[in-house]
């Protein structure tokens, strides 16, 4: 099993920065591949972006690229995403992921089998 626990969420106005953080305990030598997701009220999970922690390949999805930031410490077992330039539609719960397998796009949440609580992003305009 894996745990992960999210921090670093809050109120930002837009064009603000915030970084989340995920702390990863357990069978975490098992990990190969780990990720972001967001989840707005009223819609689907969907895909931020992921890193494989062999290889330090990245993937984000497209309404980000550029903007957001993954990125991982392996010594402390933390997973990071660098939030900048923050937009109102980027309001939504964030969820950290871990998977045991070596993940490439397109990528569904049904793919990670390990998820933190969340950590809520709510950003004003």
């Amino acid at each position: 099993q894996v745990q992960l626990v999210e921090s670093g969420g809050g109120l930002v106005q837009a064009g603000g920065s915030l970084r989340l953080s995920c702390a990863a305990s357990g069978r975490t030598s098992s990990t190969y591949t780990m990720g972001w997701f967001r989840q707005a009220p009223g819609k689907e999970r969907e895909f931020v972006a992921q890193i494989n922690l062999r290889s330090s390949t990245t993937y984000s999805s497209d309404s980000v690229k550029g903007r957001f930031t993954i990125s991982r410490d392996n010594a402390k077992n933390t997973l990071y995403l660098q939030m900048n330039s923050l937009k109102p539609e980027d309001t939504a719960a964030y969820y950290c992921a871990a998977s045991a397998f070596v993940l490439r796009p397109p990528i569904s949440p049904t793919n990670y089998a390990y998820w933190g609580q969340g950590t809520q992003v709510t950003v004003s305009s």
